[in-house]
Order: structure tokens, then sequence, then C-alpha cells
């Protein structure tokens, strides 16, 4: 029996509509230097031009704005390691709603700055040992709040796979065919969105998720078959990007339409964040990094057609990113 997945591409569609008074739509860059580099047309989706400089905002807009009246005086409860929860607390200022978020206490400090700035509340946890899911499911149940999981949820989904609906697009309107897409991948939420809306409307486009080594959950999970988990002690630099196993609703999608998923180390994700920055001009977080890491040295298949690389985030803590550019992070 076939598997009914969480998400179409109707629903898609329709969060475009929802998120367009909002959301940006964020520009498709081609760099010769980066092509030359490669030896393909590759082509940056850069995701660090959206309201909170990541993706996060498209999804979580997309989720909130559906709330009735009575939903959004109670509030919303999410858990992040940041931007989500940036995300979250922009569309509850923007819906004019209380925002609560569980945040891990060694989030980079710009991400929990930025997200008190837009007006949430924070608890801190610890991600080695406490439960966040745990921890916001009890919050929002005591306060009678919605629960916004970071990627486990239809309209998050829906919300994310905007993105791939703008990369068929602007493809489109500068002469290029999309032979793959390279997408950052840690619950799996925007890689399913994506894969929803690109292989919606081009079926011979191939979908790559990118995992930091350590964090190669859902590149394992589609080797096997079924939702693997991340050792407890595994540790990266791309703090975005370390969900514990791929998500129930977000697997099945991946797991129908990914074609595979390719892993990267940290020394990897800080060449590529050198590279954006020198290069590309373009600031990128460690998580928002790991796709043009994977291309850099060639590691996503060869083919037909442009490669995207989705650069998913710019939010980069300073102090960390200052020492990656010097070449001492």
């Amino acid at each position: 029996m076939p598997v009914s997945l969480a998400i179409s591409l109707d629903d898609i569609l329709d969060a475009a509509r929802v998120i367009a008074p909002a959301a940006f739509c964020t520009p498709l860059i081609e760099n010769d230097v980066l092509n030359a580099r490669c030896g393909r047309r590759v082509l940056i989706k850069f995701e660090g031009a959206q309201r909170t400089g990541s993706f996060k905002f498209r999804g979580a807009y997309n989720r909130l704005a559906r709330l009735d009246g009575a939903a959004r005086v109670a509030g919303v409860v999410a858990w992040s390691s940041g931007n989500h929860a940036q995300g979250v607390a922009a569309a509850a200022r923007l819906l004019g709603m209380p925002a609560t978020i569980v945040m891990p206490a060694d989030a980079p400090a710009i991400k929990l700055a930025n997200t008190r700035a837009l007006g949430a509340e924070i608890l801190t946890y610890d991600r080695h040992s406490e439960s966040r899911e745990e921890i916001a499911t009890a919050l929002a149940q005591s306060r009678g709040a919605t629960l916004v999981p970071s990627f486990d949820d239809p309209f998050i989904i829906a919300g994310q796979g905007t993105a791939g609906l703008e990369i068929l697009e602007q493809a489109k309107a500068i002469g290029a065919e999309v032979g793959q897409v390279l997408v950052c991948c840690g619950g799996g939420g925007l890689t399913a969105g994506i894969a929803t809306a690109i292989k919606g409307q081009s079926i011979t486009t191939a979908i790559h998720t990118v995992e930091p080594a350590g964090f190669d959950d859902t590149a394992r999970s589609l080797i096997s078959g079924r939702r693997e988990q991340v050792s407890p002690d595994a540790r990266s630099i791309c703090d975005a990007l370390l969900a514990p196993s791929p998500g129930a609703l977000t697997f099945p999608i991946n797991q129908a339409l990914v074609s595979g998923g390719l892993v990267v180390t940290d020394d990897q994700v800080r060449d590529a964040i050198r590279f954006a920055f020198t290069t590309l001009k373009l600031v990128v977080e460690p998580g928002g990094a790991v796709a043009l890491a994977a291309m850099l040295p060639g590691l996503a298949p060869q083919g037909e057609g442009a490669s995207v690389v989705v650069i998913s985030g710019s939010n980069v803590d300073p102090d960390l990113y200052a020492a990656i550019i010097g070449g001492i992070g």
C-alpha cells in the first residue's frame, strides 16, 4: 500500500500564497569562479537573505498564520537552536501573538540575542542531558499555547517548500535546467518541502541531503529504510543541524523523493564558509554551508543540468565566524 505523505505540491502553492505578504523571495546567485572550480554550472539559493537570516521564517509564518483568534491570544511555544526560534519570534510579532522558545544554553549568542530582540521569551536547556521536545510540550500544555515544531509539522514543511518553487521559477528565468539540488538537512523539513516542490514539477531533478559527519542520520536512514539515531557523543560546529533523528513526517517524504545523502566534515564546512566570504561575498553560518561544502570538493554527483546549492542561513556567532575566516577556528 502506498505511503500517504504529509504534504503535496498544492500545500506548498497554498503556503506561497499565505506567506507572500511577509516573506522575501531570496536570490538565486551564479558565480563564474564557483562554476570554474566545480567544473559545472552551480546556482546558489541564498536563504540568508530571508527575514531573520534563514529559511525558517517561511515555515513559521505559514504555521502561525493559520491560527485563529483564540489560539493567537494563547500564543505559541517552540524549540530551536536558533533559526526556527527567530523565525517563530518574527512571525509571532508580525501576527501579534506571544511566543516562548526553548533554546539550548550553548546556542550561538547572536541567535539568543536576536530571538529576544524579536520579543520572544526564552527558556534554556542542556541539549546533552535534557529533551527540548518534552520541555516545550509540557510548557505548551500548561499555558494552553500552540506547539510549533521545528520541522515535523505539515504547515512548517509546506512553508519551507516555497523555496523550491522559487528555485524552479528563478532558474527558468535565466535559462537553466535544474539537474540536482543539494539541501542541508537536520530534521528534514527543508529537504522535504523543497523535494515536494521540485519533484512535483520536475520529476527528473535529483535531490540530495547534506549533513555534517556524526549527524548523518538521514543519509543512513535512506540506506536502511528506517529512522536512524545520532550518537549522543556526536559533535559538530553545525549547530543548526543537530537534530537527533529524521522527523516522523519528514522522513517518509524524503525516503520517497530524495536520491541520496552526502556527508561533510567540519573542516570542509570551514572551507566553504571561507569561500563564501572571499569569493561569493556572502556571510554563511556553519549549518547553512554544508551543501556548498559538499559541492566544492566534488562530493555531489555529476549529471546533466545545473546544480543548485541551498545556503540555508547566515546566523553565525561573530567570534566563531572571525576565527573561521582567519583560519584559526
